[in-house]
């Protein structure tokens, strides 16, 4: 995987279609498995499954492992019998997802399905669930983690009863006992989540796509791994973070980014071996084919902000684990198909440790023209072990970026793409299926040729994002020929190269 010629297309399944106000594991899913097969594209790349925390952003997760409930397809579960088919009445602006209106009813209908399924007699499927419980490590922790959370409205869980925010064995066995109708709720969504992206993966693979997933380097503070894992971060006695994780000042905001993220007490995890991250990774691998690591430089140093700070400036760089990790993760799991995210602040020692284990890097279109011929992401200067992307869930569309443009840096790009600029984003996807690198992604958005109002996240901002769908009428008739065409005519159909 990744060494070799082929393209690939990042969307997140919440930008989907569909009458549930966000797109679905669902039959949706599958029809767009079937026009990337048809375009010949290689892989399906979507951002973290997990499910979203602050601000809806799947960045900011309740849980390193769990998959994100919203993205359940009810129709699967009316055939099923854990809903009535009156369930899937509900109707929602097809262009956004509302979050907050999509969490209030699908919630509810899923604990319905719960419910259902939970109060039947014995079955085959009760025994797969059983089945699931026991042998999913990770699970009891969180389902406990989500019951208490709604015990406690929602608070974060530094802000529970002592009892229930740092659980001595007695007082976690008890929660247990009490909130034990909500936790078999949650293990249900869980397995309902495991049940329906596996389907869907295995469609994907007789369809010849791939899936590549995405890990965040850190976890949210109020999830469910920092609360049954003190231990494994910098906290103070109380459970507060003594430092957070961020980026310096750069490209997308001037004070940098804060977010917010307690960072790792990597000399604990060392001595661990490093267990925490190995299964961490060995869930990943069971869920994609390979894996892009966000903020994949923090595993030789992070930026460390003082928690009391309110923005990222005044802050160090703290030493990471390095290869030591990646050692551990290999030896338990064999060859990594890993995407290093090595955006940002790049020293030559984070690039030595992505290129000691083979790791392609990434390379972006927008930030290729602003630096004269040596910019390292153009082009001419890529390698074949690397991804380039012509944007990222963070940048802009590729339309956007252009249209933002002053004259002079719009007619360098021209220039260097050979375009007249008619239809400029067709072109940078040609320049980028041209290039050495043996994988491309393309951001859906980018394929359709949309405008910035597509745009799926603005780094820096905590509200308004991950909110952009498309449409099946977005799409042309013939748009997945033109793009076999394109793929076949530079070596990256699936299939075309050895």
């Amino acid at each position: 995987m990744l060494k070799r010629r082929s393209c690939g297309v990042l969307l997140h399944p919440t930008s989907l279609p569909g009458h549930d106000g966000i797109g679905t594991l669902g039959d949706n899913a599958r029809r767009f498995v079937d026009l990337l097969s048809t375009m010949g594209m290689s892989y399906w790349q979507v951002l973290p499954l997990t499910p979203p925390a602050c601000g809806n952003s799947p960045y900011s997760s309740l849980s390193a492992f769990a998959g994100n409930p919203l993205l359940l397809d009810l129709q699967q579960l009316v055939k099923e019998g854990d809903l009535p088919l009156e369930a899937l009445g509900s109707h929602f602006p097809e262009g956004r997802v509302d979050y907050g209106g999509v969490s209030d009813v699908k919630l509810g209908l899923l604990h319905q399905a719960a419910a259902t399924f939970l109060g039947a007699g014995r079955s085959s499927r009760t025994e797969e669930f059983w089945h699931f419980c026991d042998t999913t490590p990770w699970l009891h922790d969180f389902a406990l983690f989500m019951a208490l959370k709604q015990h406690y409205r929602g608070k974060s869980w530094q802000k529970w009863p002592r009892e229930a925010a740092l659980p001595t064995a007695e007082t976690y066995e008890k929660a247990s006992l009490k909130l034990g109708p909500e936790i078999g709720a949650q293990k249900y969504l869980q397995w309902q989540f495991s049940r329906q992206w596996q389907a869907l993966r295995s469609y994907a693979a007789s369809r010849g796509v791939s899936f590549i997933g995405d890990i965040p380097i850190f976890v949210a503070y109020d999830s469910a791994d920092v609360w049954r894992n003190r231990d494994l971060f910098l906290l103070d006695g109380q459970g507060k973070p003594t430092v957070v994780a961020g980026v310096p000042p750069d490209y997308f905001c001037k004070t940098g980014q804060l977010w917010g993220n307690p960072l790792y007490d990597w000399e604990i995890l060392e001595r661990r071996g490093f267990d925490w991250w190995v299964e961490r990774f060995r869930h990943a691998f069971a869920l994609f084919d390979g894996v892009r690591i966000d903020h994949f430089r923090g595993f030789e140093a992070a930026w460390q902000v003082p928690a009391t700070e309110h923005t990222a400036e005044r802050g160090v760089w703290g030493g990471g684990p390095g290869g030591r990790l990646f050692e551990a993760v290999r030896s338990a799991l064999g060859e990594l198909p890993i995407i290093a995210e090595d955006l940002g602040v790049i020293t030559p020692e984070v690039e030595a440790l992505r290129d000691r284990f083979g790791f392609p890097g990434m390379k972006i279109l927008q930030f290729a023209f602003d630096s004269g011929p040596a910019n390292p992401y153009l082009p001419h200067n890529c390698v074949k072990n690397c991804v380039v992307y012509t944007g990222t869930h963070d940048n802009d569309t590729t339309l956007g970026w252009y249209s933002s443009l002053d004259e002079h840096h719009r007619s360098l790009v021209r220039d260097y793409v050979g375009s007249n600029g008619r239809d400029i984003v067709a072109d940078i996807i040609r320049v980028a299926l041209m290039s050495v690198a043996d994988t491309v992604v393309i951001p859906f958005q980018d394929i359709l040729g949309l405008p910035g109002t597509a745009r799926m996240n603005l780094p820096g901002t905590a509200f308004g994002n991950w909110g952009w769908r498309f449409s099946w009428d977005m799409i042309h008739r013939g748009l997945a020929g033109e793009m076999n065409n394109r793929l076949e005519r530079y070596g990256r159909r699936r299939g075309s190269m050895p």
